[in-house]
C-alpha cells in the first residue's frame, strides 16, 4: 500500500488501534478540503497495532481533545515535506466543550450556552475527568 507523503501538515502517530475515526470526528476532519489519510491497524513494536492519521494541511489541532481521546499520540509537524517538530501529548488539566455532561440535573443540561467544562482529577488511583458544575465523571451516566 502506498500513502503519499504530505508537504505541510501533520502526522498523528501512535494512536491506539481503533481510535482514529473518533479523532477524525472530534477534529472535524471531514470538513477539510485537503488530503486526509487514515491508516488503521498498522503493526507496531510498542503497541502491537496502531492507527495513523495524515493531514496534508496546516490546521489548528485541538490538543485538548487529542489528549483526552488518547494521550499517547505523537504529533509530527511537517513543513515543506520535512519533519520540523515532534510533540508528545499528555492528558489536559481542563477540557472545554470536548465532552458533554451526562447528568440530566446538571446546569449544562438546561443552560445550553454554558461551556461544558471538565477538570482532571485523581480518583481511586486513576485519572478521571469530572464536570466543573456537578462533579459527574465524564463517560458515566
Amino acid at each position: 500500500m502506498k500513502i503519499d507523503e504530505i508537504h505541510n501538515g501533520y502526522v498523528l502517530d501512535h494512536i491506539r488501534a481503533g481510535r482514529s475515526m473518533e479523532i477524525y470526528r472530534a477534529l472535524g476532519l471531514d470538513s477539510l478540503d485537503c488530503t486526509v489519510a487514515i491508516i488503521k491497524n498498522v503493526p507496531s513494536r510498542k503497541l502491537g497495532k496502531k492507527d495513523i492519521i495524515k493531514i496534508d494541511e496546516d490546521i489548528v489541532l485541538d490538543l485538548a481533545a487529542l489528549g483526552y481521546i488518547d494521550p499517547n499520540i505523537t504529533i509530527n509537524v511537517i513543513k515543506d515535506g520535512l519533519l520540523v517538530e515532534k510533540q508528545h501529548l499528555k492528558p489536559p488539566a481542563v477540557l472545554v466543550n470536548v465532552v458533554k455532561c451526562k447528568n440530566p440535573r446538571c446546569i449544562t443540561s438546561t443552560e445550553q450556552e454554558i461551556d461544558q467544562i471538565f477538570r482532571l482529577s485523581h480518583s481511586g488511583g486513576k485519572d478521571v475527568y469530572r464536570c466543573a458544575y456537578c462533579e459527574m465523571q465524564a463517560g458515566t451516566q
